[in-house]
């Protein structure tokens, strides 16, 4: 496979070109204005951010993509899943209040918000997964998949399951619904956590295969039945249903690359990461350590994989700032600092290339690409 163009630019601001026009510029220089955008829905898929959280991208970046896309003729939406831990974007409505409360809305970013898998984390399509070697058809957000074109807007930042969160991530584990979410994250089913449950039989009313049953007022699921779609978890008042966290973290990250491979086959799709507040782990907390390396810049391809390895070394190549959690890793494992791994001297159970060796596997890019800065 030929090598992939990934275009960057750094962030530095000189009078008359400011980052927010830098990023434009480099978005067009990608190519971005191939695509057809002509009344054509399209998705940008973003991250929203945990609130509490501050390294998410702010909502200045996302309008300028929003604009490009208008300017060509596309009807576009900002557009994420929801949730499958609980936090303050497992349900549609707390997502979009989440959202709005960080700065996304209508009048900041010129669009719409849309939660693709809907009101409860239940709105899906079966997708099949072309190559799929561990997942046969992905359980994708409906509203995601309705859309004509794709486009990520990523930050790039550390992970402690996946080493790094980059494109793939976002639009594979992003835009799974919570069946998707749980199918990657776990090997296993739900269970209950007794001492939360009140024995409403919320989770038994939604569930169609009656694996829920309720005995003195408290409910177990009965696995021989569960076929683990991950209704019960949404249906639950109380969130007293959590999935099993039992999936390793190579699994996690094949699983998550076929995820992407699903929702980008047969359609236009365009990505976009900005490498800044690059925190050591994901923006799903309602917390952000403080960044390992300073910021870098923003880069964008068509091609996903050849877009994460890039940036991704271009974190490794980054000095390491003091007073991080990198630094204190690094002191204290020298000798795994020589391999020049930030993402994996702080999360040391991960491996990030898995994901990329898998995509490149089942035709979703390549790894090999030529940096062309603007």
């Amino acid at each position: 496979m030929e090598k992939s163009n990934v275009y960057f630019t750094n962030m530095r601001a000189k009078s008359g070109m400011n980052l927010l026009q830098k990023l434009d510029k480099l978005i067009k220089k990608a190519g971005i204005e191939q695509i057809d955008f002509k009344q054509k829905f399209t998705a940008i898929k973003i991250h929203f951010g945990e609130p509490g959280n501050l390294s998410y991208l702010r909502p200045n970046y996302a309008k300028v993509v929003v604009d490009a896309v208008k300017n060509l003729g596309g009807k576009v939406f900002l557009t994420d899943c929801n949730t499958l831990y609980v936090g303050r974007r497992k349900d549609a409505l707390e997502h979009m209040d989440a959202a709005y409360e960080n700065g996304f809305n209508p009048f900041t970013t010129g669009c719409q918000i849309i939660i693709a898998d809907g009101l409860k984390g239940t709105d899906e399509t079966y997708v099949p997964v072309p190559n799929g070697q561990y997942i046969k058809e992905a359980k994708v957000g409906t509203a995601l998949m309705d859309a004509d074109i794709v486009i990520t807007l990523s930050h790039f930042k550390g992970h402690e399951l996946t080493g790094f969160g980059g494109a793939i991530k976002n639009i594979g584990m992003g835009g799974g619904s919570r069946a998707g979410k749980m199918e990657m994250h776990s090997d296993g089913k739900p269970k209950v956590i007794e001492k939360r449950c009140v024995g409403c039989g919320a989770c038994r009313k939604i569930c169609a295969h009656d694996a829920p049953v309720i005995t003195n007022k408290k409910a177990k699921i009965d696995l021989d039945k569960c076929v683990g779609c991950g209704r019960c978890i949404g249906a639950c008042h109380f969130n007293a249903i959590t999935p099993a966290w039992d999936a390793s973290c190579d699994m996690v990250n094949k699983k998550m690359a076929e995820y992407a491979a699903a929702i980008l086959h047969g359609r236009p799709h365009f990505h976009i990461s900005l490498i800044v507040d690059v925190s050591p782990f994901c923006d799903c907390h309602a917390e952000n350590d403080a960044a390992v390396v300073p910021n870098i810049g923003m880069a964008a391809s068509f091609d996903p994989v050849a877009l994460d390895e890039a940036c991704a070394d271009l974190v490794n190549a980054a000095p390491v700032l003091g007073r991080s959690l990198l630094e204190e890793q690094i002191q204290q494992n020298p000798e795994e600092a020589k391999k020049h791994d930030h993402f994996h001297n702080i999360s040391p159970n991960t491996n990030w290339t898995v994901c990329l060796d898998h995509a490149e596997k089942i035709g979703l890019g390549t790894r090999k690409y030529t940096l062309i800065e603007i």
